[in-house]
């Protein structure tokens, strides 16, 4: 019991890790000179960023992942904090149905934020206001990393759903 109890920590620490690395890393769209986020667009060869503003033509769905992935990450962080203390406040045989619905809406708010910059991403990167032609460009490992955070966080609500607390 023991052994499963320290492989949901780890999986859901994995799975906290990669949302934050997705949510602040600089690579969701990339190309052959620039990399760009939901955050900046940054030069490979001058190491120059320029924040996105409101001054980009897809500014509300660049807003729209960005808060989509922060409460993604918050979610995460808070149910690994109601699992351990289920952990220890539960009763024998019941099950972590809190920790599970915090899980799902983590899950459902990476989905959200990964949906949205898949279906824009093609207005997103046909603005005006980038200094580089960041059409040419392709996923970063950013995108993947939170397209394999909404499995993970998947994953583990559904674990916590069917998880009940033994001696």
């Amino acid at each position: 019991m023991l052994i499963l109890l320290a492989f949901i920590i780890v999986f859901h620490i994995t799975s906290a890790a990669l949302l934050f690395i997705a949510t602040i890393d600089n690579a969701w769209w990339v190309g052959d000179d620039f990399s760009t986020d939901v955050w900046s667009m940054c030069s490979t060869n001058k190491s120059s960023c320029m924040a996105i503003t409101d001054g980009f033509r897809e500014y509300q769905s660049i807003q729209a992942v960005q808060a989509t992935m922060i409460l993604s990450t918050i979610f995460c962080c808070v149910g690994f904090l109601v699992f351990i203390l289920q952990l220890f406040r539960l009763k024998q045989g019941e099950r972590f149905v809190l920790t599970s619905i915090i899980q799902l809406l983590s899950c459902l708010c990476v989905m959200i934020a990964a949906s949205i910059y898949t279906d824009r991403h093609e207005e997103l990167h046909k603005s005006n206001e980038y200094y580089f032609e960041v059409s040419k460009g392709q996923y970063g490992y950013s995108f993947v990393l939170a397209w394999i955070a909404f499995a993970f966080t998947l994953i583990s609500g559904v674990m916590y759903l069917v998880l009940r607390k033994r001696k």
